[in-house]
């Protein structure tokens, strides 16, 4: 079992030829609703590959917290560990794309009432799982909280540092895997990427977006090259790659086994619109790694 505990947004998508500078307007291609927020994003990643999902969130208690909620039974995550806020409103992200590019602003809402009492009422759940897979955009209490309660029941740690604002230090001690992209590797530990990789052996994977991702496994540096796609929207890429890569650990995969299935599972998420639009089944991820990859 995976255990996310994260935030669920709606994501509020404009298309766009252009972006806009400051205090210009432009017109747009399209506007629409769709599920988002990292940590569902990486649960219905890790979901739809097969995996025993369950999710540990807060929305709020209206339209938006209702879609969302169905969005995830839908995809099979179980939502027993999923809260309602009154009076907070469900989180949002607004997304503005434009020639496969993204800039996202994210209102958190409902996300920062996930509070240290309702981690405390899923910690049977955490004590069952096989790894718990964390991001940053909910409260950083809660996320040290959570991290404390998963060593002492000695449950492995998955956090995705994003947004890296959030990230302190100390937090290596508590985990398995950090798995920031460029740019958050070098906001947390500075611009020398390769010192950062020695410094935490099989423990700090760097996503390279089609470059694919990068580890040190105390011997040399493995690069893991990408795999060539079609780009329609990169939202959500890596929300799948790490909800691919927590998939792949619990089944089992080693370290290199595990990062090539997830760049696999991204390239395909990327092929189709919204963050959750392309994520893949396992027998798509197989299909683009070929018979012979393991």
């Amino acid at each position: 079992m995976i255990t996310v505990v994260g935030s669920v947004n709606m994501d509020l998508v404009v298309q766009t030829d252009v972006f806009p500078k400051q205090g210009e307007t432009v017109l747009g291609q399209l506007f629409t609703t769709v599920p988002g927020g990292k940590g569902a994003n990486q649960a219905v990643a890790a979901a739809r590959l097969g995996g025993n999902v369950h999710m540990v969130a807060n929305v709020g208690n209206d339209g938006f917290g209702e879609e969302l909620l169905e969005n995830l039974k839908r995809n099979s995550v179980d939502v027993s560990g999923v809260t309602e806020s009154t009076g907070v409103a469900t989180g949002i992200a607004n997304i503005l794309l434009s020639d496969g590019d993204n800039r996202i602003i994210v209102v958190p809402g409902a996300n920062y009432e996930l509070t240290l009492a309702c981690i405390d009422e899923m910690k049977e759940t955490i004590r069952a799982s096989k790894l718990v897979l964390l991001q940053l955009e909910i409260p950083i209490p809660t996320i040290i909280h959570t991290l404390k309660i998963c060593a002492d029941l000695n449950v492995p740690v998955l956090l995705n540092p994003a947004p890296a604002g959030g990230f302190q230090n100390e937090f290596m001690s508590y985990l398995t895997y950090l798995t920031p992209n460029e740019t958050e590797c070098e906001q947390i530990f500075g611009p020398d990427m390769e010192a950062a990789l020695e410094s935490y052996p099989n423990q700090l994977i760097v996503t390279l977006g089609s470059a694919g991702a990068r580890y040190y496994d105390g011997e040399k540096h493995v690069i893991i090259e990408g795999f060539k796609t079609d780009v329609v929207d990169t939202t959500g890429a890596g929300d799948t790659f790490n909800g691919a890569f927590a998939y792949a650990i619990v089944e089992g995969f080693e370290l290199t086994e595990a990062v090539t299935f997830a760049n696999a599972a991204a390239s395909l998420s990327v092929e189709k619109f919204g963050a959750q639009g392309g994520m893949p089944a396992r027998a798509d991820v197989e299909l683009r790694l070929g018979s012979d990859w393991r």
